[in-house]
């Protein structure tokens, strides 16, 4: 049940809608491919072979992709489908 100007629904697609962009967003984003370094680029350890299996095309160890995870800063969300009212709040 929607109220005031919102149709039925409208909750719903706006949440399936803002889950379809994030997805076609990490989509997007350029993937690891070809062939596995030994060796990682930053510290010169050696890559794990699963991990080398696992992962086409991957150039950093276990723990300097975690720090580069670690370190990543999500962007910040605006609900651009939202109405005007759920933003002012």
């Amino acid at each position: 049940m929607a109220g005031g100007w919102a149709k039925d629904g409208a909750v719903n697609e706006q949440i399936e809608a803002s889950i379809s962009d994030e997805l076609a967003r990490l989509r997007a984003q350029k993937r690891p491919a070809g062939e596995s370094r030994t060796h990682c680029t930053e510290c010169e350890e050696p890559i794990p072979e699963p991990r080398r299996s696992a992962i086409p095309g991957v150039t950093l160890c276990i723990d300097c992709q975690n720090e580069r995870d670690a370190a990543f800063k999500p962007r910040g969300g605006i609900n651009r489908r939202g109405s005007k009212d759920s933003q002012l709040k």
